[in-house]
């Protein structure tokens, strides 16, 4: 399949990514059918996609009358089946192998033999993933960053049986939404998190330890490595239960250089999970 051949984009999963990924394929001109399992799901999706695309309007990065195109674009659903003719899935469900089999093994059923499967995840392993379905050599990681209309780049990840056609198919659909590609290998946490996870995990120890205040850690590190967020930061506004997540997995799969921080645990025990609660590291309106 060429990048030309590619009409609908099925997105399943309308949660922060799921929703953003929709968002982007149906600006850039795609007819998008985004999938959750609860009517509720859907329509929390497509709150956060109005209002992603008011601020784009406010902005001026988009026109009114292309706003309400790509809004336009995007059916919500939530049959699995309605995905059936759509030429490329893109999977942004829960950070859970088991859970993400379950979505790839209906998507084999599902979808025509031709269309290509990707996964949004940020840490479990493409081939694992793919060996439940009857297409391994189409299915592969595009993994977007959050939030995804704002953040430029897409890792696309090679499975242990990804053919190069669909490789290149991955580049491709991220570059046409308007995104910046990187390769990596299916290894733990690909290149973004198997660096990023440690960095967040060492502020968090830092604050942990006394070494300064939140706020110090974060302005040192912002103005000390010219990142735009420091880790404290950054932490709540991926999520502190999705940041424990992909620590978990790399340190089942790499050892105790990614164990993940102690106050990270405790936040994430006590429900503050960062700025979609109002509370993580710092506190946010909601």
């Amino acid at each position: 399949m060429q990048l030309e051949d590619i009409g609908t984009v099925g997105v399943v999963g309308a949660g922060t990514m799921g929703n953003g990924i929709a968002q982007v394929a149906a600006t850039a001109g795609y007819d998008v059918v985004m999938r959750d399992v609860e009517q509720q799901f859907v329509s929390a999706g497509f709150d956060a996609i109005d209002r992603s695309l008011d601020r784009l309007v406010r902005k001026e990065e988009l026109t009114q009358a292309e706003a309400d195109r790509a809004r336009g674009r995007i059916e919500g659903t939530t049959d699995l089946a309605d995905l059936r003719d759509a030429h490329l899935v893109v999977e942004a469900v829960t950070e859970d192998m088991g859970v993400k089999q379950s979505v790839f093994g209906d998507l084999d059923d599902t979808c025509g033999p031709e269309t290509v499967l990707a996964t949004n995840t940020s840490t479990l392993s493409i081939t694992t993933i793919a060996s439940v379905t009857d297409r391994p050599d189409r299915v592969v990681g595009l993994h977007f960053m959050n939030p995804v209309p704002v953040m430029k780049g897409v890792e696309v990840v090679e499975g242990e049986k990804t053919s190069e056609e669909t490789l290149a198919l991955g580049r491709a659909f991220a570059q046409a939404v308007g995104k910046e590609t990187w390769d990596a290998d299916d290894k733990p946490g690909f290149v973004v998190n198997r660096i990023l996870m440690p960095w967040i995990n060492e502020g968090v120890r830092a604050y942990d330890e006394g070494i300064a205040g939140k706020a110090d850690i974060d302005r040192g590190m912002t103005l000390g490595t010219n990142v735009p967020m420091g880790p404290l930061e950054l932490a709540d506004h991926i999520g502190l239960d999705v940041v424990l997540d992909a620590s978990e997995t790399l340190h089942e799969e790499l050892g105790d250089r990614y164990q993940p921080a102690y106050l990270l645990k405790r936040k994430v025990a006590a429900g503050d999970l960062g700025k979609k609660t109002g509370a993580g590291f710092y506190e946010y309106e909601r």
